[in-house]
C-alpha cells in the first residue's frame, strides 16, 4: 500500500519472527539480535533496513518475507533494521553498509539519498531500493518500483460495479501524488465502467497517517455519512478503522498489500495485492546474477500488482468479490485490456 510507506505506516514494533538487528555501530539502541541461523560456507547475506517499524504493516511484511526467501535460497542469513524515524533510519543503513552483506535491500523513498550517498561513497556495495530509486543512476543500486494506480482502477471498476448509491470514496494516508495512486484511480475505474458514479477522497494525516486507526476510521464514517457505500482503505495499518466504519454502517471496503478479507469477513470485498517479497526475492536475484543497476517497474503485466480475486484460492479468499463472478468476468476483461496496452491507466504519481 502505501506501506507504510514512508510511509505509510508507522507501525507497532515487530513480534515473534520479526526481530531487529543490531547495530554494528552500536548507535541504534533499540534493536536487537535476529533470530537467523549461521550462514553456510559460501551462503549469501543479507539485510533489509526499513522506514517504520513493521508491526502490523503488510507491505512491511511482505518485505521481510523476500529477504528471508532470499536467505533461504542461498544457504544464507537476514537481518532486518527497522527504523522509527529520520535518525535512526540513518543510522540503520550506516550499521548495514558497515556489515557489508551481499545485498542491502531498502524500502522506501526515504532511503533514496542516503542510498545515493552511500553507494557512491561504498561502490562494492550492492543496494536494492524497494518502491522507489535514487534520482542519479548508480551501477550499485538496483530499484523495484510498482504501478499500484493499475490495480486500484480495477478494484474501482468492481466498486463501481457493486455500488447501490453511486458514490465512492476512498481513504488515503497523505494528499500527494504518490499516494494519491490509491485514490484518484479508484474513482476513474468506478466511473469507467459506471459513468455517473460520484467519487471523494479523505485523507488520514496527522503524526501517525500510517498508524491511526482512529482517524482513518473517522474519515470513513465522513464519506459514509455522505452516501459512499463502497471505500478504498489506502492507509496502512490504518485500515482496520476504515474497516471498523464500514461494517458498522453495512457498507463496503477494500483492502491494500495482501488478503485484508481475513480482516473483516463480509465487509472487505477485495485487495489490490502488492507482491513486494516477488520484488526483493527477484531482485536480489538479479544483484547476484550481475545484472543490478536496473530499475524494474512491476505491474499487472508482470504480476507484481493484483487483485485477490484475480489470484487462486479466491472461492477460500473470504472476500466479498468471490460472490460476484459476473463482476469479476468484466474486472478481468479490463485486467487483460491494461495488460495489452489497449487502456492506459493514469498515474498520478508523474502528473
Amino acid at each position: 500500500m502505501p506501506r507504510r510507506p514512508r510511509s505509510l505506516h508507522l507501525a507497532a514494533v515487530a513480534t515473534g519472527t520479526v526481530l531487529l538487528a543490531t547495530a554494528a555501530t552500536g548507535c541504534n539502541a533499540a534493536a536487537k539480535n535476529d533470530d537467523s541461523t549461521t550462514a553456510k560456507s559460501g551462503g549469501k547475506t543479507f539485510t533489509l533496513v526499513t522506514p517504520d517499524p513493521v508491526g502490523q504493516n503488510e507491505f512491511l511484511k511482505l518485505a521481510v518475507d523476500g529477504v528471508k526467501a532470499a536467505a533461504k535460497a542461498h544457504d544464507g542469513t537476514q537481518k532486518v533494521y527497522q527504523s522509527s524515524d529520520t535518525a535512526s533510519q540513518q543510522q540503520n543503513v550506516q550499521a548495514a553498509v558497515d556489515a557489508a552483506p551481499d545485498v542491502i535491500v531498502l524500502v522506501g523513498f526515504e532511503f533514496a539519498d542516503v542510498v545515493a550517498q552511500q553507494a557512491e561513497a561504498h561502490p562494492k556495495q550492492q543496494f536494492l531500493v524497494i518502491d522507489a530509486c535514487t534520482t542519479k543512476t548508480f551501477e550499485n543500486v538496483s530499484c523495484a518500483v510498482f504501478r499500484e494506480h493499475e490495480g486500484v482502477y480495477l478494484a474501482g471498476a468492481e466498486a463501481g460495479l457493486l455500488s447501490k448509491s453511486g458514490k465512492v470514496g476512498a481513504v488515503d494516508v497523505l494528499d500527494t501524488p504518490q499516494f494519491r495512486r490509491y485514490s484518484d484511480p479508484f474513482a476513474a475505474g468506478a466511473k469507467k465502467v459506471s459513468a455517473k458514479t460520484s467519487a471523494s477522497t479523505r485523507f488520514v494525516g496527522g503524526q501517525s497517517p500510517f498508524d491511526d486507526s482512529a482517524r482513518a476510521k473517522e474519515q470513513a464514517n465522513s464519506l459514509l455519512a455522505k452516501g459512499a457505500d463502497q471505500i478504498m482503505a489506502a492507509a496502512a495499518a490504518s485500515n482496520y478503522g476504515v474497516f471498523e466504519a464500514a461494517k458498522a454502517k453495512g457498507a463496503y471496503a477494500y483492502g491494500v498489500d495482501v488478503n485484508q478479507c481475513t480482516a473483516a469477513p463480509g465487509t472487505v470485498v477485495d485487495n489490490v495485492i502488492k507482491k513486494t517479497d516477488v520484488a526483493v526475492r527477484e531482485g536480489v536475484e538479479q544483484v547476484l546474477a550481475g545484472k543490478g543497476g536496473k530499475t524494474v517497474s512491476y505491474g499487472l503485466k508482470e504480476g507484481g500488482i493484483s487483485l485477490t480475486g484475480l489470484e487462486d484460492g479466491v472461492e477460500s479468499s473470504k472476500c466479498v468479490i468471490a460472490e460476484h463472478e459476473d463482476v469479476l468476468k468484466k474486472v478481468e476483461a479490463l485486467r487483460d485490456r491494461i495488460v495489452s496496452g489497449e487502456l492506459t491507466v493514469d498515474d498520478p504519481a508523474t502528473k
